[in-house]
């Protein structure tokens, strides 16, 4: 069972939410840890513009084998208005509420946003780590703050993203020739640690494994709830309807 460490209101003003980010990131801890890792798990959310709605799923995967234990899911409305910087005000709410459903606590958890590397220091994975007390970090498919040096083609190929004469994190190449991704702490992590922990959970793909499969999990909430709000037209005379099929997760999964 996953207990809110922190909690704080959601019904919060752009204005009001940005100073709630500088009084908490006071309170992340970018520092190492170094306590055992046996299960990690990758959060993600997905948003329905048709529905409004948010579907976040959490998959929760052994170390060091990433077979799957656990999936849990929740979907929900956030009244919070789409701000950059902002986000996580939208996202996690229906991110807890899947977290409150896991029967394990993960030893770390990736997120797919930022975390570190954030205007103010306290992107996603910040604001989800601070508030279950659990290591997390941020792998984000594109730059927010920050620059960095070429990156070398190979796997593995790293550099430091530095924002305002600081660290923040690494853009890191996860299989040669792909783009890179951008990694950063979000709590209880450092900025060396997320790197490697990425690139240890990188597969066959540029996404680490964690995250990857989270964004599976909710593009398939998504089909599925779109699938039980749009209208079923009969089939014309002479065909047959054929029902598709979702089976359940798996690493196989393109």
């Amino acid at each position: 069972m996953i207990t809110i460490a922190l909690r704080h209101s959601w019904r919060l003003s752009p204005r009001s939410a940005i100073r709630l980010q500088r009084r908490l990131a006071e309170r992340v801890s970018i520092s190492p840890f170094r306590g055992p890792i046996r299960c990690v798990a990758g959060a993600d959310v997905s948003y329905d513009p048709g529905s409004g709605r948010f579907h976040a799923a959490v998959v929760l995967l052994e170390w060091p084998g990433l077979s799957v234990l656990e999936v849990a899911r929740a979907s929900g409305r956030s009244p919070f208005p789409y701000i950059p910087g902002l986000l996580s005000f939208r996202e996690i709410p229906p991110l807890l509420r899947a977290f409150r459903r896991l029967g394990r606590k993960p030893d770390l958890i990736f997120c797919d946003g930022q975390g570190l590397a954030h205007p103010r220091r306290f992107g996603l994975a910040c604001h989800l780590g601070l508030l279950l007390d659990i290591p997390t970090l941020g792998c984000a498919k594109t730059i927010l703050v920050g620059e960095h040096a070429e990156v070398p083609g190979r796997r593995g190929g790293r550099r430091g993203l530095l924002f305002e004469a600081k660290r923040v994190g690494t853009a890191l190449r996860t299989r040669e020739g792909a783009r890179p991704v951008f990694v950063s702490p979000g709590h209880r992590l450092s900025v060396g640690q997320a790197a490697t922990w990425a690139m240890r959970c990188a597969g066959r793909y540029r996404i680490p494994e964690p995250t990857r499969l989270a964004d599976l999990e909710v593009s398939r909430m998504r089909r599925n709830a779109l699938g039980r709000r749009r209208p079923t037209a009969a089939p014309a005379a002479g065909y047959v309807r054929i029902r598709a099929h979702s089976g359940p997760i798996r690493r196989s999964d393109p």
